[in-house]
């Protein structure tokens, strides 16, 4: 198996996590990413650490609790192809908890370094503004939840939907050079959803001197990491896919490069 693909634990552990990333794990220094999922009245505690997060519902509902205070019965869509999420972020180095409102709920929680951090909020699904991206095949719907106006120190979040049949992060890009303002060096991780769940997605990630060149068979609740290189996703027909885009690093700006070979691919045809 790919040392980039991370596959959900069978089980739930005793506190709901199905998916743990953390910097030591993935071999990197900023992003580390869980999943929980939750059975209603279920909690998970987080101690306190140096790194913000920010917690996405990706289904169901929950309670978040913290030294800044209580949210209560956030998310509600019965699935992540429901709708845009609500989400919350949270400052280093508070503890928090989330406590399960619905049977089934999924939590993302996406963290990375920080100073000060930003200030406690609720990000709530009625605030974002779907985005559609690319054209004919290339088509897909873009979700901001925490990215560059919102503020944070290191974080950046989003989802996307790529409908049954259309490429996703297509043209392939990467941003794995600190060289602002042209790029930026984000590490990134991909938590994929397919509907209906028997269904499956291709991913690839590659260097352009191919000593990365990576193509993965992406199974429901599969994470993929992305240290480096080109990467794009790919949707069978039949099957739509949703992931959770989570990415960090020494800049918190996404400044692309497109692979060379396909940044044609950019624009529709003309006539």
């Amino acid at each position: 198996m790919s040392e980039l693909l991370v596959h959900a634990a069978a089980r739930p552990a005793r506190d709901g996590s199905i998916v743990n990333v953390t910097p030591a794990s993935a071999g990197w220094g900023h992003v580390g990413f869980e999943v929980l999922a939750l059975g209603a009245g279920q909690r998970a505690h987080r101690e306190p650490s140096r790194r913000e997060v920010c917690i996405v519902v990706i289904a169901g509902s929950c309670d978040v609790r913290s030294e800044h205070g209580g949210w209560l019965d956030l998310g509600g869509r019965e699935s992540p192809f429901g709708g845009p999420p609500d989400a919350a972020y949270l400052p280093p180095p508070a503890a928090f908890e989330v406590t399960a409102r619905s049977a089934g709920a999924e939590v993302g929680l996406c963290f990375a370094p920080a100073g000060a951090g930003a200030t406690a909020r609720v990000l709530p699904a009625g605030d974002i503004v779907d985005e559609t991206r690319g054209y004919g095949a290339q088509q897909r719907t873009v979700r901001p939840i925490l990215m560059a106006t919102e503020p944070a120190d290191s974080l950046l979040v989003c989802e996307v939907i790529t409908p049954g049949g259309n490429w996703s992060s297509y043209p392939p890009h990467k941003h794995d050079v600190d060289a602002m303002p042209r790029e930026s060096a984000l590490e990134e991780t991909y938590y994929h959803r397919v509907s209906p769940e028997r269904g499956f997605a291709l991913q690839r990630v590659y260097s352009a001197d191919g000593e990365l060149d990576e193509t993965m068979s992406i199974r429901d609740r599969d994470t993929v990491l992305v240290p480096r290189g080109y990467h794009t996703v790919s949707a069978p027909p039949g099957y739509d896919l949703y992931y959770l885009n989570v990415m960090a690093g020494p800049t918190r700006v996404w400044a692309i490069a497109n692979d060379p070979d396909h940044e044609w691919r950019l624009r529709p045809p003309s006539g």
